[in-house]
């Protein structure tokens, strides 16, 4: 599988690529998710604390969304604290997320539409839910079609390399 368009590259410029760290706008992104995830989740879990009053349903959601906030923090720091270059790893994983935090979403608002006596508002709700879900599900298959396309560089690579030092 050698492809004639791609640029060969040397062992040094192949070590110089792997061992890049995250570009300074990269870092800039991972820092304000994971600065906006952290304070989302505060005010929400500062709420879901101190109203005793809220009901059931109401704090089971504010538990998903804590949940579902520290995840993306968790995700963010996990990024920062690699540094390294993930070879588009970390995309398909944030779109895995995506989609899975969505999909709770959108189960939600559906069985909040059923059980509620105001189901329309919660329908709305699922319908434009449903429509993030869609934009995550593409993400994800864009993530793991690049994440793919990488792997096979990198094998072809790997083996141009192996050929090169018998």
């Amino acid at each position: 599988m050698n492809d004639m368009t791609s640029p060969r590259l040397s062992v040094v410029e192949m070590q110089r690529i792997i061992s890049g760290e995250l570009s300074l706008r990269s870092r800039l992104r991972y820092t304000a998710l994971l600065l906006l995830a952290l304070l989302v989740t505060v005010a929400i879990a500062s709420l879901w604390l101190t109203e005793a009053s809220l009901p059931a349903r109401t704090r089971v959601a504010f538990g998903v969304m804590v949940g579902i906030g520290l995840s993306w923090a968790a995700y963010a720091a996990w990024v920062l604290t690699r540094r390294r270059v993930l070879l588009a790893g970390h995309r398909v994983i944030a779109a895995r997320m995506a989609v899975t935090f969505t999909t709770i979403f959108v189960i939600g608002s559906v069985a909040l539409g059923i059980w509620s006596p105001a189901g329309r508002p919660a329908y709305a709700a699922a319908g434009l839910g449903a429509g993030l879900l869609i934009v995550a599900v593409a993400m994800l298959l864009s993530a793991r079609r690049r994440f793919e396309e990488l792997m096979q560089r990198r094998r072809a690579l790997e083996q141009e390399l192996s050929d090169r030092t018998r």
